[in-house]
């Protein structure tokens, strides 16, 4: 079909982004987002996929190759790459390292092998693999088959999700999944039982099993949703819409959780002025007790404010993913609605594709022609209109 000008200027900042290591953050010559980042390369590594341009996706290629090249012997992969010519400056998390690094890389290089139909790629990068798996089963430290995450130890580096942060288990569990479509070892099959039956018991309501920490889930008495992480101290309840995304996604929960993941998300979305999911809902307050783990916890200037970035912000890429999980679930016109939502967010400040926007003002914040916004829009558009599939 005829592609629109939203789908055009998304390629184009897609294009932009591109640099002969990878996809870079963003088009804006910001010394932190010109580079190669793990997450964010391999979601617009996605976007390239789905877009079918050779172009975008030999950068997602060599993006893969930049990560796989400069991980770290213990396995990890770094948080992001920066190359200026010889100079070479790898870091592998700021003030705790990024688990999330590792399990993108994983679906990334799953899903190009899958889009290539070419076994050989994985093939190619299986050690880097092994390494990552090894590394992430080592993250369990108790050997009960959930990652144990550092607070900042993902892409809401700056939030207050710490422990058993549900986002960061259901990457696993993708990257597990994408992987064994082509090793196909009964031992992974096996871990994504185990991963799958413990999220169940420790994030669903009503489930049966022995729970981590059972007094903290009966007093978190789950509902609508999975609760965004627990530690030791108890569960954080917010609703995280990348997380339950992936839940539908991978159609974790019973069909009765799925819906009302569904319903609780859709009505949360009709609230909202730009009729699009916050990142975490709802937003923490300065007279809340979480407000202390938000306050400090930045490195260049606090960003948290009530309703922006990480604590109850809009942002497209996150949305991205919720279109995805609404066209998993059947609901083909509510992803529809939620893509004209994050088209017209992209388009303020002519294309100006804001990292993240105040969910109750609608002001823009963060960084402009950030690259995974402009892939929230390829994402969903190709899966919508030209039933684009992933590997899950």
């Amino acid at each position: 079909m005829m592609k629109n000008i939203d789908y055009k200027k998304a390629i184009e900042l897609l294009q932009n982004a591109s640099s002969k290591e990878g996809f870079l953050a963003s088009a804006q010559n910001i010394s932190n987002y010109k580079r190669v980042w793990a997450r964010d390369g391999v979601i617009c590594g996605l976007a390239a996929l789905a877009s079918a341009d050779e172009k975008l996706i030999e950068t997602f290629g060599n993006t893969l190759e930049t990560l796989a090249k400069n991980q770290h012997h213990n396995g990890t992969i770094p948080s992001n790459v920066m190359t200026d010519g010889d100079v070479v400056e790898v870091s592998y998390g700021g003030l705790a390292g990024r688990v999330d690094a590792v399990t993108w890389f994983i679906i990334g290089a799953c899903q190009y092998a899958f889009y290539k139909k070419d076994e050989a790629f994985i093939q190619k990068y299986d050690s880097n693999i092994q390494k990552c798996l090894q590394l992430l089963e080592a993250w369990e430290f108790n050997n009960k088959h959930l990652l144990y995450v550092p607070l900042s130890g993902n892409w809401a580096d700056e939030y207050i999700t710490d422990g058993y942060v549900l986002y960061d288990q259901l990457l696993r569990l993708w990257a597990l999944k994408s992987y064994n479509y082509f090793c196909k070892s009964d031992l992974i099959a096996s871990k994504i039982e185990q991963i799958t039956e413990q999220l169940v018991i420790n994030f669903c309501p009503d489930s049966v099993g022995e729970k981590y920490h059972e007094r903290a889930y009966k007093e978190a008495n789950i509902q609508n949703f999975m609760p965004c992480s627990f530690s030791p101290a108890g569960y954080k309840m917010q609703f995280d819409a990348f997380a339950n995304s992936l839940a539908l996604l991978l159609n974790i929960g019973t069909t009765a959780l799925q819906e009302n993941i569904l319903s609780y998300s859709l009505g949360l979305k009709n609230k909202m002025p730009l009729k699009l999911l916050p990142a975490f809902w709802p937003a923490i307050k300065e007279n809340d007790v979480d407000w202390n783990l938000l306050k400090n916890n930045y490195k260049y200037e606090f960003r948290n404010f009530p309703n922006e970035f990480h604590n109850g912000g809009s942002w497209s890429m996150v949305n991205g993913f919720y279109g995805l999980a609404l066209l998993n679930s059947t609901k083909k016109e509510e992803a529809i609605e939620i893509l004209e939502a994050i088209n017209a967010i992209n388009k303020i400040e002519n294309y100006s594709f804001y990292e993240n926007f105040n969910s109750k003002t609608q002001l823009p914040n963060g960084v402009s022609y950030c690259a995974w916004s402009a892939a929230a829009t390829v994402m969903l558009h190709q899966s919508i209109y030209s039933d684009f599939k992933y590997l899950v």
